[in-house]
Parts: structure tokens; sequence; C-alpha cells
């Protein structure tokens, strides 16, 4: 009840941010204007609406997930509401969990608009209906939650501008681990492989993701292989989040 109680409250706090409204317009004018842009091709209008649509939910997604979930503490800090949060039969790990579950709710909404929209202008522009889109945008989904995480957990401790450059690194580099570590594999010195393997093992492999490429071009998707890809984000999911209320709990704000 406490944790559902918090999480709408930080829903609610979230969807009257400018910043989300922003960056939610933007997208949807980019996937919009995908449509121009498929119209000036032949015969790939329906790819290319696909391709550039899922990139725009992914990308400003991302952006979402870093500018929101950033502050979801040290706005609370700041106000010094934390205060009067911690003083009551709250737990911390019920603050932070709601903080996450109200931010995933909101991704949910503004993700959830801008998939439906790249499946409708994809359907418009084929003529059929793409059971994949939506499944791939789902992953998506599941690797911003990742991100979101990243971000919390970042925001336990650090400011809100060093937390977006961590997670911004994070994400980066997650999205291309998978090449990082073809190519460690591959041609890298042992100290370099060493390095790249480390870091892969340690951050997330956001790659794992990204089927938007196979969906687009009709390639089969193993169903094991998205069920594995799907326990390794709630995985992943779980142990930055109980290592963001690791941190969180061992802080000292007075």
């Amino acid at each position: 009840m406490k944790i559902s109680s918090i999480a709408l409250n930080t829903f609610r706090e979230a969807i009257r941010d400018r910043i989300l409204y922003s960056i939610l317009a933007f997208a949807l004018f980019l996937i919009g204007a995908s449509a121009i842009v498929a119209s000036l091709s032949i015969g790939q209008e329906g790819r290319i609406v696909k391709d550039l649509g899922l990139a725009s939910c992914s990308l400003f997604g991302t952006f979402i997930a870093i500018f929101l979930g950033i502050g979801l503490v040290f706005k609370e800090i700041e106000r010094r509401t934390i205060y009067t949060i911690i003083a009551k039969p709250i737990h911390r790990f019920q603050f932070l969990l709601g903080k996450y579950i109200g931010l995933v709710l909101t991704l949910l909404v503004t993700v959830g608009v801008m998939a439906l929209l790249v499946a409708g202008l994809a359907w418009a522009t084929e003529g059929h209906w793409t059971s994949g889109l939506l499944g791939a945008a789902a992953l998506d989904f599941l690797a911003l939650m990742i991100v979101t995480a990243v971000a919390l957990l970042f925001s336990t401790f650090s400011t809100p501008t060093l937390s977006a450059i961590f997670t911004l690194a994070v994400f980066v580099i997650g999205c291309l681990s998978g090449d990082l570590k073809l190519f460690a594999d591959q041609f890298a010195e042992p100290g370099l492989r060493l390095i790249i393997n480390g870091m892969y093992m340690i951050l997330p492999d956001l790659s794992r993701f990204q089927t938007g490429a196979q969906i687009v071009n009709a390639m089969p998707v193993a169903p094991l292989e998205i069920a594995w890809t799907v326990m390794y984000g709630l995985a992943y999911i779980l142990m930055l989040l109980l290592l963001a209320i690791g941190i969180f709990q061992r802080r000292d704000f007075k």
C-alpha cells in the first residue's frame, strides 16, 4: 500500500514535468516525420518507418529515463521532504521501490504511445499488421527499465549532473558491449581483453534487447533467446534495485 501510494505520487509528478512533454512531443514529431522520409523511397517505406520509429522509441525513452530518474532522490533531498518521509513509518526500501515503479509507469505510458504510433504508421504504410513490432518495443522497454534502475542507483549517492553522465555512459557502453566483446575476443591484447570482458560481466548488455533489426528484416527470433533475455533483464534490474536500496539504507540525511 505504501509503495503503491509513493508510485502513484511519483507518476503524477512525472507527468506534470515539462521535460517529459518536450521529449515526447519531439519524439512523436520525429516518428511522424519518418513517414514523410519513407515516402521518398521506393519499396522500402515500411522498413524505414519501423527502423526510425523503433530507434526513436528507444532513444527518447532513454532520455526520459535518465532526465527523470536522476532526480528521483535528489529532488526529495533538495526540497527537504525526505526528512518528513523517513520520519514516517515508511521503510527506505519502500520509498525507493515506489519511486522506481512510478517512473516505470511513466515510461510505460510514454513509450506505449510512441510504439502504438509506430505500429499504426507501419500498418498504414505496408497495409498489414506486423505482430513482432510491439514485441521488439517490449524488449526495448525492458532495456529502459534497466536504464531507469541505473539512474536510480546513481541518484542515491551522487548529484543529478554526475548521475546523468554515469547513466548515459552505462547506456552507451551497454549498447555497444556485444560488439566490444566480439572485438576483444578476436583482436584485442590479453590485458585489454581482460578489461573489456570484465566490463561486459559487470555492465548490462543492452545490445541483446535490440531485436528491431531482426523484426524489420523479417528474420526469425528464437523464443528461447527471448526468454533468456527477459530473465537476464529482470535479474539485472533486481540486482540494481538491491544495490540501490543497500546504499540508500546506509545514507545519513542528518
